[in-house]
């Protein structure tokens, strides 16, 4: 079998199956998933790529997290609309991720942006935890608890669909 053949071949199984027991179970974000799943792919497919996506995607999720408390938490909505404000916050957060790429550890922007754009698209989709008692909780009602499982499982899911496509298509010698 072709290297994309068993890629293509173990991504598909191991989607399939992701999406039933994220639906079956809930809770679990399948398109978070898809996208961790993505960005292990994207940063080299490789353990050090799991490492990266994790750690890049978590620190993406904190960061949109500290944003979301911030433009909740401090009214300044008030006096300067809440567009500005917002646009005022993600604009400084979205710098410091950025920014955050000299640090080794959180050298891949696409990993720390996935991580911050897939928290505020759970926040945004589901108004009711774009709240301060949801985003406080200990609890799959808080996005960075959520998002982050969720990307960190697609993560995960990446590297088990690597490895078995070498598994795959070691055989087609």
């Amino acid at each position: 079998m072709s290297k994309m053949g068993a890629l293509s071949l173990s991504i598909g199984v191991l989607g399939g199956l992701a999406a039933w027991a994220f639906l079956s179970l809930g809770g679990i974000l399948i398109w978070a998933a898809f996208l961790g799943w993505a960005c292990f792919f994207h940063t080299g497919g490789d353990n050090n790529a799991l490492r990266n996506t994790i750690v890049g995607n978590v620190f993406g999720s904190v960061s949109a997290w500290i944003a979301a408390v911030i433009i909740l938490a401090i009214p300044l909505a008030d006096k300067l609309t809440l567009p500005l404000w917002a646009g005022i916050v993600v604009g400084v957060t979205v710098w410091a991720i950025c920014y955050a790429a000299n640090i080794k550890a959180l050298s891949s922007i696409p990993a720390n942006v996935y991580g911050y754009a897939a928290t505020f698209a759970f926040l945004l989709q589901t108004p009711d935890k774009l709240s301060l008692s949801s985003l406080m909780s200990l609890s799959l009602d808080n996005a960075v608890i959520t998002v982050s499982l969720s990307l960190a499982i697609g993560a995960v899911l990446g590297l088990a669909s690597a490895k078995g496509a070498a598994a795959l298509g070691s055989g087609a010698a």
